[in-house]
Parts: structure tokens; sequence; C-alpha cells
């Protein structure tokens, strides 16, 4: 098959062929910065719209190979969704090694449905609060009712005595600031705070990172009108099982707050038998 083309078109030159392996090269590591899957999406989103980018019409003609070339090349431009989404994106900047960095990262879409909204849950009643969990043992909030979701559900953690929202949300940002990565051999890729609001919406949002191959988890914390304390989620973005690791991530920010006087439980493995079990923590 052939793309035809209106506008005067370059075909790439043998000197730009090494030029063009090289763009697609690691500078630091030698390796491929697009997955062969990626590749193979970037051709054929490209060859199904090479009609609309640069002109081409009716006239002369291009092959498929030279239109991937002059799309490495970087001569036509790969549809904007393909560029925004290349295996690797940026690390988090406290990780605890660059040992696995040239390893592919499986860090999932970020949940476009975060936040504090009107929801239904489980049962179809409707409520105000963070994303419930679903049914896979890879995470827990405290806003779905213990009866519905006794697997996933932990109880809402209270500032001590005295606070108002603001002092105790900025509380809790100094404690998950001074996180530490690789604690309990996980999140050694290292984590982020994306987002704090502590005056107004009452919502801090965090990122944590696998080491080895980059999963991703949410970390959400929201006080929500007419819920006492804040509420907490913790969930991972790939995958069915999480082995562990968001337990460990909650009980070690809930046992840090709990020094400074909050309620704030955890997860216990002796409540939370099911997700115990499926993890292999039993």
């Amino acid at each position: 098959r052939v793309l035809h083309r209106a506008s005067p078109w370059r075909r790439p030159s043998s000197t730009s062929k090494s030029s063009i392996a090289k763009s697609m090269l690691h500078k630091s590591t030698g390796t491929m910065k697009y997955s062969a899957p990626t590749l193979f999406l970037a051709l054929a989103a490209f060859s199904a719209s090479v009609g609309d980018v640069a002109g081409f019409g009716t006239s002369d003609v291009v092959t498929r190979r030279d239109a991937f070339a002059s799309v490495l090349a970087g001569s036509v431009a790969i549809p904007a969704i393909l560029v925004a989404a290349p295996d690797e994106a940026e690390a988090f900047a406290n990780k605890i090694s660059d040992k696995y960095d040239d390893r592919p990262k499986r860090r999932g879409p970020k949940p476009k449905d975060l936040g504090v909204a009107k929801r239904v849950d489980m049962v179809g009643d409707e409520y105000t609060g963070l994303k419930n969990c679903g049914p896979a043992p890879n995470c827990f909030c405290s806003t779905d009712d213990p009866e519905d979701e006794p697997e996933h559900y932990i109880p809402e953690w209270s500032w001590p005595k005295g606070y108002d929202q603001e002092k105790a949300l900025a509380e809790l940002e100094q404690v998950i600031s001074v996180y530490k990565p690789g604690q309990g051999n996980i999140d050694g890729g290292g984590f982020e705070i994306q987002k704090v609001d502590a005056k107004s919406a009452g919502y801090i949002y965090v990122q944590f990172e696998a080491l080895k191959n980059g999963y991703i988890d949410d970390l959400e914390f929201a006080v929500v009108p007419g819920k006492e304390g804040v509420q907490v989620r913790s969930s991972s973005r790939v995958g069915y099982l999480d082995f562990g690791v968001n337990a460990k991530r909650l009980n070690y920010l809930a046992k840090a707050l709990r020094e400074k006087g909050w309620v704030a439980e955890g997860v216990d493995l002796k409540t939370h038998v099911d997700y115990a079990t499926q993890n292999g923590l039993a």
C-alpha cells in the first residue's frame, strides 16, 4: 500500500539513518526510548491519519516505510496522544537507587476520577467522598461502609483535639514529606506530593513508585463535609495484587501520626484476612 501526498516531501537520505537511530535511544543508557508496541501504535495512528498531517493529498506517492522513517526523524509529527506517553516518565527525585533505570516501567495511567466527588457505592447508594476500591485486593479506603466493604475499609484518621482542618492537613503533609522511600522494602522509586489544599478543599494527593517496575500507587487524604476526620484512600494502578504494599504504606504513616496524637488506625491483617491471604501475607 502507498500513501499519496500533494505537497513536496523530502525522502530521508541515507546519511540521516544513523541520526534517526540515535534519536530513538536514551543518551545515558543506550536503550530504546519507545517500546515496540508504542512504535507500532505510532505507525498505525500516523498511517491512518497521514492524509491530514503535513498536507498529504493525491498527487505523488510515498511508501509507508518512508512515512514511518520521517516520523522517527522528526520531519513529521507523531499524533500528540502518542508523544505524550513515552515508556519512561521522569522518576521521582527521592528514589533510593538508579540500579533499575534501564528497565521498562509500568506506571499505568493516572485515574481520572480521583478527588472528592458525588459517587455511587457498590450497593447503589449515593455518597460524596473519595473513590471506592472495587474488588481487587490492592486498595484501602475509608469512604465506604465497613459492612459493604470490610476487606477494603479502614476508619478515617482523626486529628488531635484543638486542631482545625488547616492545621491538621499541614501536619499530615509534613508527616508525608519525611516518608522514607524503601521502608518495608516498598516505594523504592520514591514519592511526590502532587497536590495540597489544606485550607479550602482539605485535600492531599501523593504518588508513590515501586523501584524495579515503576508501578505507581495513588494515595489521597480528604476532609469530606458531613464526615468526621480525614478520609483515606491508597490504591495500586496496575495489577490485581499489591503484595502488602498499600498496607505497609498506610501503617507507616498511621504510626507516625499516632505519635503526634492522632487517632489513626492502619491495616490489621487479622481483620483483613482475604487481603492477607491473596497477597501471601497470612
